[in-house]
């Protein structure tokens, strides 16, 4: 989504067309829910790049599917073939690993989105369960259409189709509802300009006289940006429509009143979308279900499908503390962070997958339990609740001192193990498995503190920290396994510590440093297939005792840590070798010759550790001074071994005194005979270090930068040829130019340049002005200056080369 200078927000291009496909799909096939995941810069990694009818937070888990994985969105993208399940018994016999995390009676469907020979991401529908019925024919049809305009929609964009950040949450339409205050509007969907009458400005918290706003964006500037999404799909289905059909849509007020949309239009017989009518409709408050509800001594609460609580009656009030005032409009875990608890995750989830009613025990406060009952509807659910008597337990569930753990915590033994294996399987560093703990396994056991330690030459070192005192645990890094403290005896024993408090801690090891907590402390051996990789420590407020099936969960769940940190240990060693290799192919020093200086800067990405094919090179030749720059498709060594080939032969063509045009030439023909299939953008620049004369050859690389003698730059438009390595018979033509003493040149990859959420154009403005703004900076301290933003980037998807060349006045 867009921001306009004002502030309002838009849905760009391509994610109006992601939104609309979902919401043709979900309609298409009856669904409640549905959803679209894209490829990534990351080889191999689907991201969710929209997700309609069901809250975002609630699907974290999901939000990220890696294409070898055993679950049905992998499945269709690897084969290209969709995938249909009709209810829970297929589901767990065709993709047990699905339902272990989302164990609920539900149907889904699945059809790759096309795009030549590899699909571009994969459609989601999810529906109530058909229970023995398959998927029928028509429904397939609708889905796989969808999908296959979908994929024509996305190449008509022109840009590539790559998702990077969270999903998109998008409100669906539902059905009519009451009306009680109308405004009207006209909506041009093609230019966004919009005529509204008063009531419709009112209801929008606009003045209805004086200065209205002419455009849909100023118009919805007060909207939540799920119901801005959703009312650009709803224009944009009901303007492509050949035939008039009305649409509706449920929203919120900018003052947290519920209201409906209804759209209507359609496209005249081929023509350009055409002019939308649209109805604003205010339900009000309708006196007379809240009265026969509030006469219910049971507190009665909805919240719609993507979680916001849109009707609380009176005994709900009182029970929850809380007015109608207070809790409408907001996030249903927000306005109740106690039923957002992970223990009641799984219970919100089947509410929301599946059609039939949910129980459970809820607790509210230490002494408050609640009866909770939740009733799905396609277009949300209703919430019961009345007091309970504290559920039995067992001693084994308390302290001494009596402070209880909720039975309602052990539904993490369903739960958690899957979602935290789930997470660790995408984590491949021991910085990100330490990160997959901190989110996962605190959460689910209301821990504050962690502390992993790694074993290395019969010592612990701390690898990762949280919620400890500052400095506190510099003591025991690097201590030995001959030790007396629980961090290593856990390791060497293999067996898990707990202590219900700090005291107890202190008489099982006296002497031992302590931090001001009371708190209890849980020591866990990580040992995956037998050998010890280190120990993990969980650190809680307050005195807690650990019940069996707790013990059980943290002992398995180290099990799991263990395994993701040997494999991430071994992962960290290979790129070690990887890098190494890269920088051998780099040049470790450029060539110094009269009249110009050269810097050169590389950056290795932050978010997949396998390195990329990124290089740059200068050569001295017969003919002047070669400036190369370039970039293999993917990452690892295979890209790194690639890159360093063509390096070679550039180095090798330009040596012998090819023209550049004979260079690019020869070079796209090396790679099509070396890897078919592979490809690779370069910009070659011979320049004369004499008289500034430059002859440029492009292949599919983005645009040099030139910095004039007189301090402005321009981005260069050099016409050049298809990346190297898609065709044999591509020519390369050569531009001319002339750089001035003075003139600073910078090239540079696209990992520079480009960020997830931003158009490239913008990264390469950025590059201009900076560039435009060094001044008579020293080149070392200008090369810095282009790359500081991207090196303060912590998540940073590709690696970058950066090569910029000066040219200066010849001495007198």
């Amino acid at each position: 989504m867009t921001r306009s200078p004002d502030g309002s927000r838009t849905p760009d291009g391509l994610s109006l067309v992601l939104a609309q496909a979902v919401v043709s799909a979900v309609d298409g096939v009856g669904g409640y829910a549905g959803g679209v995941y894209l490829r990534s810069r990351t080889p191999g990694l689907l991201l969710m790049a929209v997700l309609a009818g069901l809250p975002g937070p609630l699907l974290r888990p999901w939000w990220r599917m890696h294409v070898n994985r055993p679950f049905p969105v992998a499945e269709a993208y690897r084969s290209g073939r969709p995938v249909y399940l009709g209810d829970a018994e297929e589901s767990m016999r065709r993709f047990p690993q699905l339902m272990a995390g989302l164990p609920f009676p539900f149907g889904s469907l699945y059809a790759p989105v096309p795009a030549g020979t590899t699909p571009v991401g994969v459609l989601v529908v999810l529906r109530y369960a058909t229970r023995g019925v398959p998927v029928g024919g028509a429904d397939r049809r609708r889905l796989e259409a969808v999908a296959r305009e979908l994929g024509a929609d996305i190449a008509a964009q022109g840009s590539p189709a790559t998702w990077d950040g969270e999903p998109m949450t998008v409100r669906l339409p539902s059905e009519a509802e009451r009306q009680m205050r109308v405004g009207h509007f006209e909506w041009d969907v093609g230019s966004g300009a919009v005529t509204a009458d008063d009531r419709t400005h009112e209801m929008l918290g606009h003045e209805p006289a004086g200065a209205r706003v002419r455009s849909m964006e100023a118009l919805t500037a007060g909207l939540l940006p799920e119901d801005v999404y959703g009312l650009w799909t709803l224009g944009s289905g009901a303007a492509r429509s050949a035939e008039p059909r009305v649409r509706r849509m449920p929203l919120w007020g900018p003052d947290g009143r519920p209201l409906v949309v209804e759209l209507s239009g359609h496209r005249e017989h081929g023509g350009a979308a055409g002019l939308l009518t649209g109805v604003l409709l205010d339900p009000g408050a309708g006196p007379a279900v809240p009265d026969a509800a509030d006469r219910i001594p049971r507190g009665t609460l909805s919240h719609d499908r993507l979680g916001r609580i849109t009707y609380v009656n009176g005994a709900a009030e009182d029970i929850l503390g809380h007015t109608r005032a207070e809790l409408t409009g907001r996030p249903l875990g927000e306005a109740l962070p106690w039923l957002a608890n992970p223990a009641y995750e799984d219970h919100r989830r089947a509410s929301l997958f599946s059609d039939g009613p949910v129980h459970f025990l809820a607790r509210r406060t230490p002494t408050q339990w609640l009866s909770v009952a939740m009733f799905p509807g396609r277009d949300g659910v209703t919430i019961t609740f009345s007091p309970s008597r504290r559920p039995g337990h067992s001693a084994d569930t308390f302290t001494a001192r009596g402070e209880p753990g909720s039975p309602a915590d052990r539904s993490t033994v369903l739960y958690r193990p899957v979602a935290l294996a789930i997470a660790l399987t995408e984590a491949v560093t021991a910085r990100q498995v330490s990160a997959v703990v901190t989110e996962e396994l605190l959460p689910a056991f209301g821990g504050r503190q962690l502390a992993i330690y790694l074993q290395n030459e019969r010592r612990l070192y701390l690898a990762w920290e949280t919620g400890f005192p500052k400095g506190f645990l510099d003591r025991f890094d690097g201590v030995g396994l001959d030790t007396h403290i629980p961090g290593v005896e856990t390791l060497t024993t293999g067996r898990p510590l707990f202590f219900e408090s700090m005291e107890a801690l202190g008489d099982a090891y006296p002497g031992i440093p302590m931090d001001a907590s009371v708190g209890a402390r849980a020591f866990l051996p990580l040992i995956a297939s037998g050998r010890p990789v280190g120990s993990c420590i969980l650190g809680f407020d307050q005195p807690r005792g650990f019940s069996p099936e707790e013990r059980t969960v943290l002992t398995a769940l180290a099990g799991l840590i263990a395994q993701a940190l040997q494999r991430a240990q071994r992962y960290d060693t290979e790129a070690a070798l990887a890098r190494g290799l890269q920088d051998a192919l780099l040049p470790h020093r450029l060539p110094v010759v009269d009249h110009v200086e050269t810097v050169g800067r590389y950056l290795s990405g932050t978010q997949d550790i396998e390195i990329g094919g990124d290089w740059y090179d200068v050569i001295e030749t017969g003919s002047g001074l070669a400036l190369v720059i370039g970039d293999v498709q993917g990452h690892g060594v295979a890209a790194a071994a690639t890159m360093g080939q063509l390096r070679s032969a550039v180095r090798a063509f330009a040596l012998i005194g090819h023209e550049p045009q004979e260079i690019m030439s020869a070079t796209n023909r090396l790679l099509i005979g070396l890897d078919p299939g592979q490809f690779a953008s370069c910009c070659y620049v011979l320049l004369d270090p004499e008289t500034g004369a430059t002859r440029a050859v492009r292949a599919g690389h983005p645009q040099p930068v030139l910095r004039h003698p007189d301090g402005e730059a321009e981005v260069l438009a050099l016409p050049g040829g298809v990346v190297l390595g898609v065709d044999p018979d591509a020519s390369y033509p050569v531009t001319e130019l002339r750089l001035g003493p003075g003139a600073v040149l910078a090239l540079f990859t696209d990992g520079l340049v480009e960020k997830a959420g931003t158009d490239i154009d913008e990264g390469i403005e950025r590059l201009r002005s900076t560039l435009a703004a060094v001044g008579h900076m020293p080149l070392a301290e200008t090369a810095d200056r282009i790359i500081r933003q991207a090196r303060q980037d912590e998540d940073r998807p590709d690696d970058i080369a950066l090569l910029v060349a000066a040219r200066r006045a010849p001495s007198r």
